[in-house]
């Protein structure tokens, strides 16, 4: 009675395709264990360990033409550097996955918020904000690739971040980047007159800080520190040809003012 197993048989033990087994007998790391008269390959225990750490190390990384070296000379402080290795790349992607994982929670936020909001006009209590900055730029200029490339600090995903432009009366503006801790700008805790609208034109930005302003008298409130520009160009996912901006100021209220809604 035989005691090996065909390859179709070793296919469905280990799980993987008739491909997979004669492209590793094609680069040398599995042989059969004997072909019979019918010219079928017989596979025995020895065969199934060998695919077993085959696919091991595939796992890990190794690409199939070190997976010979590997099995026949690599020493144990081999292996265990190629598991440490390996762990720190798993650990890698998983970071980047936890990123990502963010990063979709907050687009998918921010454009509930954005879509759902009855009134374009928002009061937030906002904590304290660190900012980082990035680049200045003259208040007439454009913002062009050009401009952008030649910016020796970089971003990572840039677009992907929440860009602050700061117009703090001056005749630059700061462009700058959230941050965890205290930076080159610090935007105070308190209440924050915002106002969110998608822009086709930057043309169309000049007018929309002068109504948002004209608005704060009507409702008689005093902003009190710069106007903040927040680009969420991520949020271009949903509007073809348009950028989302949320216009924000700290107010305080004079006596008479009426409040807004509060978010």
């Amino acid at each position: 009675m035989k005691t090996e197993i065909t390859i179709s048989e070793l296919v469905k033990l280990m799980n993987v395709s008739v491909h997979q087994i004669r492209y590793f007998e094609e680069k040398g790391v599995l042989e059969p264990a004997y072909t019979d008269n019918n010219q079928y390959r017989m596979y025995g225990v020895k065969q199934i360990y060998q695919l077993a750490q085959i696919l091991l190390l595939r796992k890990l990384g190794v690409p199939v033409h070190a997976i010979k070296e590997c099995m026949t000379s690599f020493s144990t402080d081999q292996y265990r550097q190629l598991l440490h290795r390996s762990l720190w790349e798993v650990e890698a992607e998983l970071l980047r996955l936890t990123d990502l994982r963010q990063f979709i929670k907050k687009v998918l936020h921010e454009q509930h918020t954005f879509s759902s909001q009855p009134d374009q006009y928002q009061i937030k209590r906002k904590d304290t904000t660190y900012l980082a900055r990035w680049m200045e730029m003259d208040m007439t200029a454009k913002l062009t690739a050009k401009l952008l490339a030649e910016q020796p600090k970089r971003i990572p995903y840039l677009f992907e971040s929440d860009v602050h432009h700061i117009f703090d009366g001056s005749d630059t503006i700061a462009l700058c980047a959230e941050t965890q801790a205290p930076g080159d700008i610090s935007l105070p805790a308190g209440d924050y007159l915002c106002m969110q609208r998608l822009v086709e034109e930057e043309h169309e930005l000049e007018p929309m800080m002068e109504e948002f302003c004209d608005y704060a008298v009507a409702q008689s409130y005093v902003i009190t520190g710069p106007l903040i520009l927040i680009e969420k160009s991520y949020l271009s996912l949903f509007s073809e040809n348009k950028l989302h901006y949320e216009l924000q100021a700290m107010i305080s209220r004079t006596p008479n003012s009426e409040g807004g809604s509060q978010s």
